[in-house]
């Protein structure tokens, strides 16, 4: 573990892609493969494998008290520790005691996280850590806690521990990089690459491959510009899920690769009924069924049976273990289908999207599912303002193939665009009908065409340090509105200023601060900041009752003094307005 610990050290200590591909390297190849191969696994940031779901359940707080007994340092000191380094790593590294030999191997490790993991409650889990810590040199420590906190914050990608074991082990890069999509085990994918195997890779279901991303664009002029055949989907506003299916057994995944099966068990019996194994992808919406109780104007409908609803009302599905017969009835779900990645022992990452598009059709064309039609777009006079569903009598399923529209001038594209919003979803997705799935890509080949849904003018009332790059500066920002004469708080932002705004803004900061609680400082409540945000939830968590999601910061609105910022009546008539267009 020392020789990991030095490594890693080694690596941290250059800019250099290259240097840092081959010191990985030179330290692959200097170990026997299963040494090796648990040595990926915590290269690449993690205790376990990819596809294994097991977790250790070690939060900042434990592991935060833990390092504080054992090094008996006091909150305040270890405090100055963290703004010093911005990771608890290193703290833990210059607040623990000095040993005299290190005695940790890799398997030691490995074999230790599978305690914590199994340990039940935080004392007991509290106890292996603080037993593990005390067996290790400080250098080590320090990177047991990164791997434990998930960030080894060293400059290394899972993507460049691939490019080393494909340097250690002469293999080809494609083949490394498949080989550890399908497997979801970059440990194995090594074993395999030193064994000159990894054409012997299969795809393991029930492990999430990458999700393809799209890059973002501001026009239609320039969307319709990158590929002459497009497909347009409304962009939801909701959760990206894939579905695993074989056999009758279901599992959901979210964007992160977490899974999210137990969050929505109304969705199984009409994925499970599909008829082959497959992995589906597509977002996850609150859905408002239309009936005689709850009309839908024509313009805003998505299909013959309702149409999805802004990510606040999702929101209370998330993140549970069990959901009420109750709760799904008062947020009702769909699952919007757009592309299809296996299916019937065929992996179909390689195969142009409008094939995909036809099987995923085909797939989804049996009891339990509603299939859309495609809508072909002409001209202007032909678009449609509502995308229709192939009509059954039954009320729609929670499965649905999402719609599907072509469009060729811009004029087309930007009538499709006002659709989408009248039917309260974000905007378009534009995608390339020739292209292939590439998982964790954001290339040209799909868009994203979006626009926020409002700005608001707030008022900064805490700042916290930042970490990684942003050690040492005030880079995260508690930001208000005012409701009467007092000021309520509504959300937090670190996107947005350039590094010298932030720098500058460091300064006034600190020479304004009204109370320090650890990293966070209460500052006097006088700069304005213009912030965007995609959606408006309600939400206990901030003291207005609203929380904002994806808030961005615009710019410094120095033009504005505190008490012209907006009010939290603004704030009520922009959450009417979302809900009610």
């Amino acid at each position: 573990m020392l020789r990991f610990a030095q490594t890693a050290d080694s690596i941290a200590a250059t800019s250099s892609k290259l240097a840092k591909m081959a010191l990985v390297a030179d330290y692959f190849r200097s170990l026997p493969p299963d040494q090796a191969a648990i040595a990926a696994i915590f290269l690449s940031g993690r205790p376990f494998a990819a596809y294994d779901e097991t977790t250790l359940q070690v939060g900042g707080s434990l592991l935060w008290r833990t390092i504080a007994e054992f090094s008996g340092k006091s909150d305040h000191q270890l405090t100055e520790l963290y703004r010093r380094y911005g990771d608890a790593g290193e703290v833990a590294a210059a607040a623990l005691p000095q040993k005299p030999e290190a005695v940790l191997s890799l398997t030691d490790l490995q074999t230790v996280f599978a305690e914590i993991a199994a340990a039940r409650g935080p004392a007991s889990k509290a106890h292996i850590v603080r037993q593990l810590l005390e067996r290790a040199a400080p250098t080590e420590a320090k990177y047991i806690v990164k791997i434990i906190s998930g960030d080894l914050r060293i400059g290394l990608k899972e993507s460049l521990v691939e490019e080393a074991i494909a340097r250690a082990f002469d293999a080809p890069l494609a083949e490394v990089q498949r080989a550890n999509m399908l497997l979801g085990d970059i440990g194995e994918t090594l074993r395999l690459a030193a064994a000159g195997k990894l054409t012997e890779a299969r795809l393991r279901l029930f492990h999430p491959i990458g999700f393809m991303l799209a890059s973002p664009v501001d026009s239609t002029e320039k969307a319709l510009s990158e590929f002459p055949n497009a497909a347009v989907e409304d962009k939801y506003d909701g959760i990206r899920a894939q579905a695993h299916i074989s056999g009758g057994e279901v599992r959901l995944f979210s964007r992160t690769r977490d899974g999210i099966t137990e969050s929505f068990p109304e969705l199984l019996p009409a994925l499970a009924a599909v008829p082959h194994e497959a992995i589906l992808d597509g977002e996850i919406v609150a859905w408002r069924l239309c009936g005689a109780d709850t009309p839908v104007r024509p313009a805003e409908r998505s299909s013959a049976g309702g149409r999805a609803l802004p990510f606040s009302t999702l929101q209370p599905r998330l993140g549970r273990k069990k959901v009420s017969a109750k709760l799904m009835r008062e947020v009702p779900i769909a699952y919007l289908v757009f592309d299809v990645l296996y299916a019937d022992g065929k992996l179909l990452l390689e195969t142009p999207l409008r094939e995909r598009a036809a099987m995923l059709d085909e797939l989804l064309a049996h009891e339990g599912a509603t299939r859309s039609t495609t809508t072909p777009i002409g001209g202007p006079g032909q678009i449609q303002s509502s995308f229709a569903f192939a009509a059954q009598l039954a009320p729609p399923a929670p499965v649905l193939r999402a719609p599907v529209a072509t469009a060729h001038p811009p004029a087309d594209l930007e009538q499709l665009f006002t659709a989408a919003r009248q039917r309260g979803n974000e905007g378009l997705m534009i995608k390339d009908l020739d292209s292939l799935y590439t998982p964790g890509r954001r290339g040209k080949s799909w868009l994203k065409m979006k626009r926020e849904l409002a700005t608001l003018d707030v008022v900064v009332t805490a700042v916290e340090y930042g970490h990684g790059k942003r050690i040492g500066v005030l880079s995260d920002y508690t930001f208000a509105v005012w409701d009467g004469d007092r000021l309520v708080n509504i959300g937090k932002a670190y996107s947005g200023l350039t590094d010298a705004e932030i720098a500058e803004m460091t300064k006034w900061f600190l020479a304004h601060k009204v109370s320090e609680q650890g990293l966070r400082i209460e500052v006097e409540p006088k700069i304005v900041l213009e912030v965007a945000f995609n959606n408006m939830m309600r939400s206990t968590r901030h003291e207005s009752g609203y929380a904002l999601r994806f808030p961005r910061i615009v710019r410094l609105r120095q033009d504005k003094l505190a008490e012209d910022a907006d009010t939290i009546q603004t704030v009520e008539e922009i959450f009417r307005r979302q809900h009610t267009a």
